[in-house]
């Protein structure tokens, strides 16, 4: 993967461009920069993601007027480059997996994620069709007074229990792992998504199973754990009882 610093270093348009903080990826250069004094997000995509970057364009200048996710400044198709607004917050996977961090407001967090998603879901539904996010994780989400989403770069049209699912399963498979608690947060993940939709959200706990399971190619070393708790959660549902 290439670092932002080449692509401000290799021509005039982002001479003004300073790095203040890389953000991990797995495909492409992302970082919180100022440009021209000013806080943004670049997002660079590697070439053979110019699609991703289509899309994720798409899903900003559709959604971000009406729901909790970044703007775009600019588009630049030539470099495959992304600007967009920079959002103050705490990463939601940090919040739910700090001990310090009560369970009174990680339930808080989980009933206002469920209504992010279904807000989403809402917004970008036509006719039989919705258009979910995709890669579901934590990660994935910020927390300033209210949720924000961000990275929709994996947004295609699918099933929202496809989201729902995998949102689930990064609770769950996130440290401290597949505990009590865990299993309780997103039951009401679950529930707060349930009441404010119209549609049925079937065979969750299939789909959880299933999205634990597709965890194991980039985390090998924890296959024996993803699977046994894929195969109790398939049988069980998500209201299993887990011994401390």
């Amino acid at each position: 993967m290439k670092d932002i610093q080449e692509l401000i270093d290799t021509g005039e348009k982002y001479k003004h461009v300073v790095v203040q903080t890389r953000f991990p990826s797995k495909k492409n250069a992302v970082a919180y920069v100022t440009l021209k004094g000013k806080p943004r997000v670049l997002k660079w995509f590697a070439p053979g993601f110019k699609y991703q970057m289509e899309t994720e364009y798409s899903i900003l200048k559709k959604g971000s007027s009406k729901l909790r996710m970044p703007n775009v400044y600019e588009r630049d198709d030539k470099d495959n480059v992304l600007i967009l607004s920079y959002i103050t917050g705490e990463n939601l996977c940090d919040l739910v997996n700090d001990e310090k961090t009560t369970l009174g407001e990680k339930q808080r967090l989980m009933v206002l994620l469920g209504e992010w998603f279904a807000a989403f879901h809402i917004h970008f539904k036509q006719g039989d069709q919705v258009v979910i996010r995709g890669d579901s994780i934590l990660h994935n989400f910020l927390f300033t007074d209210r949720i924000w989403g961000v990275d929709f770069e994996e947004a295609r049209v699918g099933k929202p229990v496809e989201d729902i699912a995998g949102l689930c399963s990064s609770v769950l498979s996130t440290d401290p792992m597949f505990t009590s608690e865990k299993f309780e947060l997103c039951t009401m993940f679950v529930e707060s998504y349930r009441e404010k939709v119209k549609w049925a959200l079937e065979a969750v706990a299939d789909e959880v199973a299933y999205a634990l399971l597709m965890k194991i190619q980039w985390r090998p070393d924890d296959e024996p754990v993803l699977r046994e708790w894929a195969q109790r959660i398939r049988k069980q549902g998500l209201a299993l009882q887990v011994k401390s």
